[in-house]
């Protein structure tokens, strides 16, 4: 069943970038800054949030760093909620500094992650790439960094040395996978998500020290654990005490897989002027693209898992590419395919119908890859 504000109203719901109506308002606001839509239908989609989560919870999508993240969005350069953006500055960058200190504790303490602390949902990477769209010059964002370059270090763990983002849990989709946790290699939950938010930051000018190492310790970890075979170059999902999990035939997103990871070093290789790393990822993209055996495991139009997410990442890579014509020559077919695959059965931003409507709506361009806004910002694609 469809949810939508009437039917589901509890306050996590409301505050939700990913499946409630902050996420629902950023639609309406790409269409406003277009000049498609009009600034009052935003309003009206962004009142009775609620008062704003601020706990332990609290992460790019959901609370308080959210509502600051899609408010910005509707400000769209000018003073339109300019109070209520001061408000929530505060609020963040004091959450920031709990979450950092709590951060540096537990590595000091030798102890392992967990995702809730450091990954693109929940974790301290999502609460810098909101950071560094609306406070890219504040000590926060700075902290983040810097706890991002302790969190690349290896940690001595069972007397050997593991990644420093290896958790003691299972995956979330797979309870069972991994005995003895495992170190996860996705955009959203691994150290994709990471190496992207080192990666832009670097790219606006905005570094710490060790940064640039921190984005070469995690590309060679990258390396060692890619494969190669007749589909191209892929990488496991996650790599545990028995070794890497299968690459294949695992079906491709933005989330994990080839798509989000094919980025994150397209932009690391950007940042660090590695041009074999940059084609490289180029081409994996390019190979998965023309890979029908994995675009047939697809099922849904959604950001995180579907076609959506993949079309938005292939017109990012494409922007930054030397030469874009192979990618934008597949945008068509997944754009075909987007419109042929399963209807979200929810509203929401990261799995439902806005998400999907947002990545259509620079499908119909004449470059067909000219994507426009900064609403991805909340998936490291820009």
């Amino acid at each position: 069943m469809t949810q939508t504000l009437s039917t589901t109203t509890s306050l996590s719901f409301r505050q939700s970038l990913a499946h409630g109506p902050l996420g629902t308002a950023l639609p309406a606001i790409e269409q406003a800054r277009r000049g498609t839509g009009t600034w009052e239908k935003v309003h009206q989609s962004l009142s009775g949030l609620g008062p704003l989560i601020d706990g332990p919870a609290a992460n790019l999508y959901l609370g308080a760093p959210a509502t600051a993240f899609v408010l910005h969005l509707a400000a769209d350069g000018t003073s339109r909620y300019s109070s209520a953006l001061r408000a929530l500055d505060t609020i963040v960058a004091a959450h920031t500094r709990r979450r950092l200190d709590a951060a540096h504790a537990r590595i000091n303490a030798g102890r392992q992650t967990e995702f809730a602390e450091y990954d693109l949902f929940r974790g301290l990477t999502g609460i810098g790439a909101g950071l560094l769209l609306r406070q890219p010059h504040s000590p926060e964002l700075k902290g983040v960094l810097e706890y991002l370059v302790r969190l690349t270090e290896p940690l001595p763990a069972g007397g050997e040395l593991s990644p420093g983002w290896w958790v003691g849990h299972a995956p979330t989709s797979h309870t069972a996978a991994t005995p003895g946790g495992h170190a996860n290699a996705g955009m959203a939950h691994g150290i994709a998500g990471p190496l992207a938010l080192l990666a832009l930051t670097m790219r606006a000018g905005i570094t710490v020290d060790g940064h640039e190492a921190a984005i070469h310790r995690v590309c060679r970890w990258l390396d060692r654990i890619r494969q190669h075979d007749h589909r191209g170059v892929h990488w496991p999902r996650w790599v545990s005490e028995d070794g890497p999990a299968p690459a294949l035939p695992a079906a491709p997103s933005w989330c994990y897989g080839t798509p989000g990871l094919a980025r994150a070093q397209q932009l690391a290789g950007i940042v660090t002027e590695d041009a074999d790393r940059t084609r490289m990822a180029e081409r994996a993209l390019l190979h998965c693209l023309l890979d029908p055996a994995q675009l047939d495991q697809i099922a849904g139009r959604g950001l995180c898992h579907g076609f959506a997410g993949i079309m938005r990442t292939a017109q990012r890579v494409a922007q930054d590419s030397a030469s874009p014509a192979p990618l934008v020559s597949q945008l068509q077919l997944l754009r075909d395919r987007l419109l042929t695959a399963d209807v979200p059965e929810e509203d929401g931003f990261l799995e439902g119908v806005a998400g999907a409507a947002l990545a259509f709506q620079d499908a119909d361009s004449e470059s067909d890859y000219a994507a426009q806004g900064q609403w991805d910002a909340c998936l490291l694609l820009t």
